[in-house]
């Protein structure tokens, strides 16, 4: 389906999660992503974690707003994608990150959910 025939694509464009400190931010995102990290490239107030694809992950701390108050969702808004649910698991318990649910399995899907030191609800899943 061409996007140009749609006044709003139907497509995801980026992902916003709101943090407090973006370059620790980005640290702890490029490691769980398992990335390369230059810490000299983050500058606020937004910064963008290279994906695989054409949705971006972008962190923003407000610095350009006062009146902000970080309230992240208690609901994970996305999920990352694995095909290996019990080693991701465990990596992401390895990263010191809160599990906010464990493994659940449905035929062959699976995922568990995990916060980021923001707070930021996050799930993993293999479908």
């Amino acid at each position: 389906m061409s996007t140009s025939t749609h006044l709003i694509a139907p497509r995801l464009n980026a992902v916003f999660l709101h943090v407090r400190d973006l370059k620790r931010s980005a640290s702890w995102y490029h490691h769980l992503l398992q990335l390369p990290f230059d810490s000299s490239i983050v500058a606020s107030p937004v910064y963008n974690i290279p994906l695989q694809g054409p949705t971006s992950l972008t962190l923003d701390d407000h610095t350009n707003d006062p009146m902000y108050q970080h309230q992240p969702s208690s609901n994970a808004l996305f999920n990352f994608y694995t095909t290996d649910i019990e080693a991701s698991y465990q990596f992401v318990l390895s990263l010191q990150a809160s599990i906010i649910r464990d493994i659940e399995r449905f035929d062959d899907f699976a995922y568990f959910t995990f916060a980021d030191p923001d707070g930021n609800v996050l799930m993993l899943c293999t479908g």
